[in-house]
């Protein structure tokens, strides 16, 4: 669930190998960075492990630790430490043992009645230096290429543009190259990114200002040129926007997350229910809440069980109908009926969760609201309220 990327870096070993990863960029997914980083660790394997490429092989898939523990069993036992002597997790007892299959099979395929389709040996795509920030759904018009295209070569751009900091680098069709840097020459820097001037209203911060817009808080922070978090109302932010829809970004790690989401379901009868995450909150906290497992909860959701979830982030929960309500104070007799209400001037969160005898955290999950986003007058919940009990 960690791993990421053609070579499958987890985050901890991504980072060891200098691949940088934040909202904008995760280098693990870079084709050209992350087979680099894969190749120089590889090579120092191989450099540490005996120069024996197979222990290297094996060392990548369960770890270096992993197999120089094994080394040393063995050593003390007086036994062979190749490979083959050693013992090493079941599915990196397979692995290495597959790749040689492969190498095999695509060595001569004619000994195995194997037909490989034919590949031209030249290259695909090449390197253009953009020397900064570019939407990507102008980058695939000056390219003349499709968006998906673009982002199939260029993985490793999480959002709808490049990485503010970089890498300032796409890759595109060889095909295209010419007429991407041609275009690129005569299109003005300043218009690379379509640019937003927001007035800040009361109840802002920076926090919601970015989830809103699809940015970063550190992103206002520097085009602004703010020191902190600190803004005042009535103020102007100058904002990075996208340039056409979310949809449009079709490969973006949003667009990649929804259909993941989109293509899960979970037991029979379950309920599908949409959660927006809470300052505090965790896997394990909302899991409990819903009555639901942590492995479940993280794989409708494509992350890990130990990740850490960030305020405003949309969960996808299946729960049992009776688990709906769970969390909604019962009587002895409760008749649980679901309610539309409608906002009123001066209403809160905290005043409807009082008035309907329910919790704040239930609304909230209900109507997959930010707990701190202020409500407007003729704003539409959903409420699973106890009748009988007087409100």
């Amino acid at each position: 669930g960690r791993a990421s990327g053609i070579w499958q870096f987890i985050p901890s070993t991504g980072k060891h190998q200098g691949l940088k990863q934040d909202w904008w960029y995760d280098g693990r997914r870079d084709i050209v960075a992350s087979t680099n980083a894969a190749l120089n660790l590889l090579q120092g394997l191989h450099d540490r492990l005996d120069n024996d490429w197979l222990l290297a092989l094996a060392a990548y898939n369960s770890g270096e630790g992993t197999v120089s523990r094994a080394m040393k069993r063995n050593k003390a036992k007086g036994k062979p430490t190749d490979f083959w002597s050693l013992d090493l997790p079941r599915e990196t007892e397979a692995y290495v043992p597959k790749l040689l299959a492969v190498t095999r099979l695509y060595g001569a395929p004619d000994q195995f009645d194997l037909a490989l389709m034919p590949l031209e040996d030249q290259p695909y795509f090449d390197i253009v230096d953009i020397s900064s920030q570019i939407d990507l759904s102008q980058a695939a018009s000056l390219a003349e290429i499709d968006i998906e295209e673009l982002y199939l070569l260029n993985p490793g751009y999480n959002q709808w543009a490049t990485h503010p900091d970089g890498p300032h680098r796409l890759l595109v069709p060889v095909s295209q190259k010419a007429i991407f840097e041609n275009a690129l020459e005569a299109y003005p820097a300043s218009e690379r990114v379509t640019w937003e001037r927001y007035t800040i209203k009361s109840g802002d911060s920076l926090s919601t200002i970015a989830r809103k817009h699809r940015t970063t808080v550190e992103t206002l922070q520097t085009v602004n040129k703010l020191r902190g978090n600190n803004i005042r109302a009535g103020k102007t932010l100058l904002i990075p926007t996208a340039s056409a829809s979310s949809k449009y970004y079709s490969l973006s790690q949003e667009q990649r997350l929804q259909r993941i989401q989109a293509k899960t379901s979970g037991v029979s009868g379950s309920r599908k229910v949409e959660y927006r995450v809470s300052s505090g909150d965790s896997l394990w906290s909302i899991s409990r809440d819903h009555n639901v497992k942590v492995s479940s909860l993280a794989k409708w959701n494509g992350i890990a069980p130990k990740d850490i979830l960030r305020p405003g982030q949309k969960l996808v929960i299946w729960v049992a109908p009776s688990a709906v309500v769970t969390s909604t104070p019962v009587t002895q007799n409760p008749i649980i009926r679901k309610l539309s209400y409608s906002v009123r001037t001066g209403d809160s969160l905290a005043r409807i969760a009082d008035k309907f005898n329910v919790k704040i955290k239930d609304i909230a999950s209900w109507n997959s609201l930010n707990t701190s986003n202020y409500l407007k007058p003729g704003q539409k919940l959903t409420l699973y309220v106890d009748v009988t009990k007087a409100y």
